[in-house]
């Protein structure tokens, strides 16, 4: 998965820090990323490749010893030597610990745009002093990163496994069921709610699997294996999925993302008897 960039390691203790010559500055707009393409790799800039003006960066975290900064300013038209390219465009890049640096910085480039403002009284926010947050001067609103919970359902009966098609999105491929925890509700009645609601089965003995911080929607996945507890009959909720149906362990598909918690769970059926 995306995340896993062993040997290197993640670090996402505050700091308010200046940025120094090595660290790397991740630059958004609605063009994409500010980077360049080495043949599969992808290549950020550094502080010292950009120059002064991106002085004023704001510190995310550290990979390694190397620290990752969010320039705050309005984006540049151009700089030599580097382009804007969508993020979409670059999930296949490598190496894997630029690739999770990018998400994450992206995730939280829409975080700190999309709250500018305070909810509550209208004041514009202040970053925290002691901890990633947004602050308002005028009425004390405090406000912390935005992550979404949400599952991974893997529905199985014996050898096989319900795999889906989502509607009208530019991701085309066989996928698991997913879906967004509700307010009041546990993440294992949201594994119920969805495969009820997406595909019209019942589940029991939910185990659950492994988790993955999904960034490109500023979520938080957790996986789940659920035996069908009744009829196999699917019924498609056609408002969001195109197709569902049954797979045998042998017919399972192998074209699913290699970064994605959904690729690595129908591995997993593939390859293990639940």
């Amino acid at each position: 998965m995306f995340q896993d960039i062993y040997p290197h390691v993640y670090h996402n203790e505050f700091s308010c820090r200046p940025a120094e010559a090595e660290d790397v500055i991740l630059c958004f707009s609605d063009r994409g990323l500010l980077c360049r393409l080495e043949g599969q790799a992808l290549v950020l800039p550094t502080l010292a490749g950009l120059g002064p003006a991106f002085a004023g960066a704001r510190y995310l975290f550290r990979i390694d010893e190397t620290g990752y900064f969010l320039h705050q300013g309005p984006p540049p038209r151009a700089v030599d030597g580097w382009e804007w390219l969508p993020t979409r465009s670059l999930r296949d890049c490598r190496p894997d610990r630029q690739l999770f640096a990018m998400a994450a910085g992206e995730s939280l480039w829409r975080w700190y745009g999309n709250n500018r403002f305070c909810g509550r009284c209208g004041e514009e926010m202040a970053p925290g002093s002691t901890e990633r947050s947004l602050v308002c001067p005028r009425c004390g609103n405090t406000v912390y990163p935005k992550i979404c919970p949400a599952v991974i359902a893997a529905v199985y009966d014996g050898d096989r496994l319900v795999l889906t098609r989502y509607r009208g999105r530019a991701f085309s491929k066989y996928a698991l069921i997913a879906g967004f925890n509700e307010i009041g509700e546990s993440i294992e009645d949201t594994v119920r709610r969805e495969v009820r609601e997406e595909v019209g089965l019942e589940v029991k003995n939910l185990r659950f699997y492994k988790s993955q911080p999904w960034v490109f929607t500023d979520s938080l996945l957790m996986g789940f294996f659920a035996q069908l507890d009744g009829p196999d009959k699917i019924t498609v909720e056609e408002d969001e999925l195109s197709e569902a149906r049954w797979f045998r362990r042998e017919e399972l598909p192998g074209d699913h993302s290699a970064i994605s918690l959904t690729g690595e769970m129908i591995e997993y059926f593939r390859c293990h008897n639940l």
